[in-house]
């Protein structure tokens, strides 16, 4: 087969390695310099796998700016683009998706589009009818960010919304290259698939958020929160996984996808999904008075990223502690090493720990860190078991 693959971040760089094991695939992207990177082999995202990999040989895997070059000859075309939440619209931006299936089918009457990123529930059925064409499928991606590429070698499940022998054949390719003997295979409707996405993020959200409230309230009554979630833990109908509190559920898919699942309610009644999304503020709310009642002068930022091993502090739940801080007139500094800029949102980065570790009056830290046990006293963190 030869597969196109639109959009070369977290998704369709993952997508686009794995399958060119087997395949022709030729990556693009708008980036010039994202484009030259991976042309050099060198990676534009943190992925320790995606960077071992890009140095094979075997790949059949070029990338280039070009979209009529990538969709010349075309089996498959997959569609990796972003789709920010737009709070004014209240909805997913599908624009740049909507701009890639123009083209594509403008380009040839045969090339088969699957949609990769995350959009609203009913909008492949919506597309198809706006584009006259029934070459739009959906199949979801379950992905966490600096680990893409391990999960699409050692998925979950593999998810087609279409029950179809095309849909079968795109399922067969995205199993050929697994390192797992058994992969379920699910194929269902569009509008099924989408909500599949939806809701097992806005699950996980809720999770985040249970375990977050519940160590809320052991640290207002002084309680142990470790010892109260591994008891809890120990229900092997709850678990003792994705359980360790934080700051807040951020990120890539959590935020927008919560907030699309809540939009999709809207003539539905329902009381969970709204305080799921509610809940992830008076989080950082609650948070943030805790560090304010400390009286700091000076309050530091540890690292701006989600999670160990990622470079990507977009919608980062830090963000709202350090803005709410800042809110109260305390001098906020930032020590985030993969950062080129001299600021973040008007506060001093500081690319020397030493330097920052010595400033600080309170080190806030979403993810405790070895580079802080010297200065542990200072330091307030959530993290309770060393785990994202």
């Amino acid at each position: 087969m030869k597969i196109a693959v639109f959009g070369l971040g977290y998704v369709g760089l993952s997508n686009a390695i794995m399958l060119s094991q087997h395949n022709t695939v030729v990556g693009c992207d708008v980036s010039q310099p994202r484009v030259d990177l991976l042309a050099n082999k060198e990676s534009p995202i943190k992925d320790d796998l995606v960077e071992e990999y890009l140095l094979r040989d075997d790949l059949d895997l070029t990338f280039t700016t070009d979209f009529a070059a990538a969709i010349k000859d075309a089996d498959f075309a997959i569609v990796a683009v972003p789709t920010n939440y737009d709070v004014e619209s209240n909805f997913f931006d599908t624009s740049a998706v909507d701009s890639v299936i123009g083209q594509v089918l403008a380009a040839n009457d045969v090339t088969i589009i699957v949609i990769k990123s995350t959009v609203p529930v009913g909008y492949v059925t919506q597309a198809r009818n706006r584009f006259a064409s029934d070459r739009i499928l959906f199949s979801p991606e379950f992905l966490r960010e600096g680990r893409a590429l391990y999960d699409n070698l050692h998925p979950s499940r593999i998810i087609v919304g279409e029950r179809s022998e095309r849909a079968r054949l795109f399922a067969d390719l995205l199993l050929q290259p697994v390192l797992e003997e058994e992969v379920p295979v699910l194929l269902t409707d569009a509008d099924e698939a989408e909500a599949i996405k939806l809701f097992a993020n806005t699950y996980l959200a809720m999770r985040v958020a249970f375990f977050n409230e519940l160590d809320s309230y052991a640290l207002s009554r002084g309680l142990d929160t470790r010892q109260i979630i591994e008891g809890v833990g120990l229900d092997p109908r709850i678990g003792s996984h994705y359980n360790n509190p934080s700051f807040g559920y951020g990120g890539y898919c959590l935020p927008k996808d919560t907030k699309q699942l809540l939009a999709n309610y809207s003539e539905v009644p329902q009381n969970l999904i709204r305080a799921i999304v509610d809940a992830n503020r008076t989080r950082k709310d609650y948070l943030a008075d805790q560090i304010i009642s400390m009286q700091p002068r000076k309050v530091g930022i540890f690292r701006l990223v989600m999670k160990a091993g990622s470079d990507n502090f977009r919608q980062s739940s830090i963000q709202g502690i350090m803005k709410r801080v800042k809110a109260k007139g305390i001098e906020v500094i930032v020590y985030e090493p993969v950062m080129e800029e001299d600021e973040f949102f008007g506060s001093r980065v500081i690319r020397d720990l030493p330097t920052f570790k010595a400033e600080a009056d309170v080190i806030v830290a979403n993810r405790l860190d070895a580079d802080l046990a010297d200065v542990a006293e200072k330091v307030f963190t959530r993290d309770l078991f060393g785990a994202d």
